[in-house]
């Protein structure tokens, strides 16, 4: 099948660059380093009204959290930054070396070869998520006896929200040089970031209006939302009840989730999802190489 086939040689493509090595290589050097700092943090004491006192397994697990959701935003900011600049190129550098010009005289659709370079950078992207992800897990079950609730189903959004941008990076690639569509998938995934903040704030203080900015901007790019379901699955219920307690600050705080994201929201982001690549391929299809 032309897709795999095309799939295949993305990935080999990558391989043959070293980017999969480099990846790796640091991507070791950071679980080092965190299973380090985790084990620092054993032997810290905790506080409470002004005293000192040995941590009890629950305020172990709530540092547990807090980390692991702080590691999670980390891969969720370099998974981000990753598929735009993965997507973007993934056409424009190929239409400008003339490497499209020798493949698609034959017989071989022009969907195909987008729907191919997405399906090799998808894999890509999805086995490094999980992979990073699932070490980092495995660190913080050895050192702080700490696991989340759901690791799986956290690890997968992070890897959704990764994929919408590669989506949205692919489509862009068919029209826009890589450099300025990678930088303007960045900022838009910065912008939708701080949109969903501003959301979460204009609910707590009963402004309609910041609330409706929240909701249009998870709803234009779906990323926050999906971000959002990842904090969700990696809190512990410990962690919902202390955040509670102090509903103002956890309105504000962008690693705290209290309500996990609706279906219907996740139908919306799946279909945004395969609207965007399909305009990529009605783009691509209108391209003069």
């Amino acid at each position: 099948m032309v897709i795999l086939t095309i799939a295949r040689l993305t990935l080999r493509e990558a391989v043959r660059r070293r980017l999969v090595l480099a990846v790796f290589i640091l991507t070791i050097l950071l679980a080092i380093l965190s299973g380090w700092a985790f084990h620092k943090l054993i032997g810290l004491p905790c506080g409470d009204n002004g005293r000192i006192h040995a941590c009890s397994v629950a305020d172990q697990k709530l540092l547990g959290a807090t980390l692991l959701i702080l590691l999670g935003f980390m891969f969720s900011f370099v998974l981000a930054v990753g598929a735009a600049f993965l997507g973007a190129p993934a056409l424009w550098a190929d239409m400008e070396s003339g490497i499209l010009l020798a493949m698609l005289p034959r017989p071989i659709r022009r969907g195909d070869v987008l729907l191919g370079k997405w399906l090799g950078l998808a894999v890509l992207v999805a086995g490094y998520t999980a992979i990073a992800c699932g070490m980092e897990m495995l660190i913080s079950s050895f050192t702080l006896n700490y696991v989340p609730p759901h690791p799986v189903i956290a690890i997968a959004f992070i890897s959704a929200e990764a994929l919408v941008l590669l989506s949205l990076a692919i489509a862009c690639s068919t029209r826009v040089s890589s450099m300025a569509s990678g930088i303007v998938i960045i900022l838009l995934f910065g912008v939708a970031w701080m949109g969903g903040m501003a959301g979460e704030v204009g609910a707590i203080r009963h402004s309609q209006t910041i609330e409706n900015v929240g909701t249009v901007s998870s709803l234009l790019l779906p990323t926050d939302g999906l971000w959002r379901g990842a904090i969700y699955n990696l809190e512990p219920v410990t962690l919902v009840l202390v955040q509670r307690e102090f509903s103002n600050y956890a309105a504000g705080n962008p690693f705290f989730v209290e309500n996990a994201p609706s279906g219907p929201y996740l139908l919306w982001a799946g279909g945004w999802t395969i609207a965007a690549l399909l305009i990529g391929i009605w783009s691509f299809s209108k391209k003069e190489l």
